[in-house]
């Protein structure tokens, strides 16, 4: 009975086991279906964009508008989060380009039902200088970023740098310690013997 109640709860812990598997499976897989959706919806974006942004005219000017502020975000953004595992500052930069970036989203689908639902090109003339000035404030703002994490990464990498420089110094100083002491002009004579020290005479009382 003890041996059929042990296996009963093993087989019970292996079913929840291979349960808790699959519903991560399952989880992993959706989520790798969701970043393969939003990267096919990116490419055909950004597809849209490039032949929209070759069109003269407000329709064009809105889509490189699009296309720059996507750019300045995307440039700040990888170059923040390839530092950012190491070093807490560039978390704290990026947590702000986080909040930059839902500026950029607002203000990207009102370009987008600009540039597609809006029939009146004088419309869009007239909204356009508006928009862009928020678009180049953005922008400026995520190349503010991106420019000072390039500037600590250079300051940071020269300074290792320069420690490893000081560091590989001493130790080939260290390591040249094995030369022999050169020898005096007097124990280079051969023959010559050096002339032995006389015995104190002791200082009586």
């Amino acid at each position: 009975m003890e041996i059929a109640l042990a296996l009963l709860a093993v087989s019970l812990v292996m079913f929840a086991v291979f349960v808790l598997l699959v519903v991560r499976g399952v989880r992993a897989a959706r989520r790798a279906l969701r970043r393969a959706g939003r990267e096919v919806r990116r490419t055909v974006t950004e597809a849209a964009l490039t032949a929209r942004a070759a069109q003269p005219g407000p329709v064009g000017e809105v889509a490189r508008t699009r296309r720059e502020l996507r750019a300045a975000l995307e440039g700040a953004r990888s170059t923040l989060r390839a530092g950012a595992d190491r070093d807490p500052a560039l978390r704290e930069a990026l947590a702000l380009l986080g909040q930059l970036d839902d500026h950029a989203e607002r203000l990207d689908g009102e370009l987008a039902s600009l540039m597609t639902g809006e029939p009146d090109r004088l419309r869009i003339a007239e909204r356009l200088p508006a928009l862009r000035g928020r678009a180049e404030r953005i922008g400026a703002s995520a190349r503010s970023l991106r420019i000072a994490a390039q500037d600590r990464a250079h300051h940071d990498n020269a300074q290792g740098l320069d420690a490893l420089h000081r560091q590989i110094a001493i130790e080939a100083d260290s390591l040249r310690h094995w030369r022999p002491v050169e020898p005096g002009p007097a124990e280079r004579r051969p023959g010559v013997e050096r002339p032995a020290e006389r015995p104190r005479r002791a200082v009586e009382d």
